[in-house]
């Protein structure tokens, strides 16, 4: 066999090769494996790369936070009143457990290759294949995730509007085009997220998304708060709504289990609203003193907080509506208290985030297209152009005729989502892993795509026929 090519630790050729500096790093990882880095030293004597230097491990897990919260959060009270409050905390203590599971076996490839991206992972395990496919699965990921985004805007502006003008929403909507959600879509589509998508760089919005994890925090803390300002049974508009609830005894009773065609999005929602993984290794890269056992540790924080904060909002969200609650839960909230100061400034805030967000995750969609698609063109302002504006188009097509966001939570969550979260982890663990077979951690592997691959197959089958019974 022809020897290596020089420059250790460098990933050369569709599975790359690694000098013997390398090898010898991993046997030195697996006896201390805890503590042992997951990168290559820095040089020696590098002012930029002391110990020193770096994200805390607090700000460590303030990213990787920011990185999971996002619109999963409106969909997870529906998901309760589908599964019950019992059916629905199990169910959430195994998707955010499994997450964690998954991104320990991540860093535990790193180790072994020392590749800073998914998608290399990928490259490393199955070849240019592999890269491809990783890219791909996140494009459609970021692409589901935009739309959701839109999709509040769509579904939230029109109301945040009619409220400032202290109209009546369901007066206005039929009339006035500034209460069109698909058209106010439309043109903050075109005058915000476009231009900012188009930026080459875009860092400045690195800083100011941040304030939409503050934001799902206060968000979460409303619905608390305001679980005691609606009545139950709810406000009603007819006296024939009101002829038929009053012969109905379990509206504000709380379910702790409960099955129905619409369970299976709550697994997928859940699934969309924990993916974190294509975020961890950039995290780790930044990480003060990186290390396994370190990054470790910041994931399970911020796994654990982001699970309480879900939990919460999800159980105080039901608690309200109990079985009236909504796919997208503001929409409750807009209905029964249109003209609320403090629900205002919800809405207000999420918008905020929603447009600050989409373009920046608009960007790793655009250069995973290039690299799958344009890679044998040169970079040129054309192409540049051509595919923000055909990312955009899509995905404001997708927020403005998908019905329901439940359903982009429910498709991408039960596809993509569980590719990256379960499935990819798994996968590229049994095949990079030098472990026996039968070792634990490789038999961990094995269920983690296993389960990815039925939750996945049987929640999308089962979202399908909720759609042909409709």
């Amino acid at each position: 066999m022809a020897a290596p090519p020089r420059g250790a630790g460098r990933l050369l050729g569709e599975r790359g090769w690694y000098l013997s500096a390398r090898e010898q790093q991993e046997e030195e990882a697996d006896e201390d494996g805890e503590s042992a880095p997951l990168l290559p030293p820095p040089p020696s004597g590098s002012v930029r790369n002391r110990p020193n230097r770096g994200s805390s491990f607090g700000f460590s897990v303030f990213n990787l936070m920011n990185a999971i919260m996002g619109s999963g959060i409106l969909g997870l009270s529906y998901a309760m009143a589908n599964t019950g409050i019992m059916g629905f905390s199990i169910l959430l203590l195994i998707v955010a457990s499994l997450a964690s599971y998954s991104v320990f076996l991540l860093l535990s490839m790193c180790t072994q290759t020392a590749v800073t991206s998914y998608e290399d992972l990928g490259l490393f395990a199955f070849g240019s294949t592999g890269k491809v496919l990783v890219a791909t699965t996140i494009i459609i990921q970021n692409i589901g995730a935009m739309s959701s985004y839109l999709l509040i805007v769509k579904s939230e502006l029109p109301g945040a509007v009619a409220g400032f003008l202290s109209g009546d929403e369901s007066g206005y909507s039929n009339r006035s085009w500034y209460l069109d959600g698909r058209l106010l879509l439309l043109i903050t589509s075109v005058c915000i997220v476009f231009p900012l998508a188009l930026l080459p760089k875009i860092g400045f919005l690195g800083y100011t998304s941040s304030l939409s994890f503050f934001f799902m925090v206060y968000f979460a803390l409303v619905i608390m708060i305001k679980k005691w300002s609606i009545p139950c049974p709810l406000p009603l508009s007819s006296a024939i709504e009101s002829l038929q609830v009053s012969n109905s005894t379990g509206d504000c009773k709380a379910k702790l289990f409960h099955l129905s065609k619409e369970s299976a999005y709550a697994i997928p929602t859940m699934a969309f609203s924990f993916l974190c993984h294509t975020s961890v290794l950039p995290i780790y890269c930044e990480l003060r003193s990186p290390s396994k056992s370190r990054m470790q540790n910041v994931t399970v924080t911020g796994i654990g907080l982001s699970f309480l904060i879900y939990f919460m909002s999800a159980l105080f969200g039901y608690l309200t509506f109990y079985d009236k609650v909504d796919s997208e839960l503001l929409q409750g909230y807009s209905r029964y208290l249109p003209h609320d100061i403090v629900i205002m400034t919800v809405k207000v805030a999420v918008l905020f985030a929603v447009l600050l967000t989409v373009p920046l995750i608009h960007f790793p969609v655009r250069k995973a297209v290039l690299m799958v698609f344009f890679s044998h063109l040169p970079v040129s302002w054309i192409c540049h152009i051509l595919v923000t504006l055909t990312l955009n188009t899509i995905v404001v097509l997708f927020a403005m005729y998908v019905p329901d966001i439940k359903n982009v939570f429910g498709v991408v969550g039960s596809t993509t989502s569980t590719c990256l979260l379960f499935v990819y982890p798994g996968l590229f663990y049994l095949k990079l892993s030098r472990e026996d077979f039968l070792s634990p951690q490789k038999l961990g592997a094995c269920a983690l795509v296993i389960f990815g691959i039925c939750v996945g197959l049987l929640s999308l089958v089962l979202i399908i026929f909720s759609w042909i019974d409709q």
